[in-house]
């Protein structure tokens, strides 16, 4: 019965981990532009131009 109790913490402190990630993730702004992300791989720049 020791077991589940040590396991319900271990999964409190993992998902508390995970909370903390996402809150650094928006504070350093990489949810503020989702659109440009998915077109920039239709576009190339120019350095591969240059090498051909």
């Amino acid at each position: 019965m020791s077991a589940i109790y040590l396991l319900i913490a271990v999964s409190f402190l993992i998902a508390l981990g995970f909370l903390m990630a996402f809150f650094f993730a928006i504070k350093t702004g990489q949810y503020d532009d989702t659109h440009t992300p998915s077109i920039r791989i239709l576009f190339d720049d120019e350095q591969s131009e240059s090498r051909n």
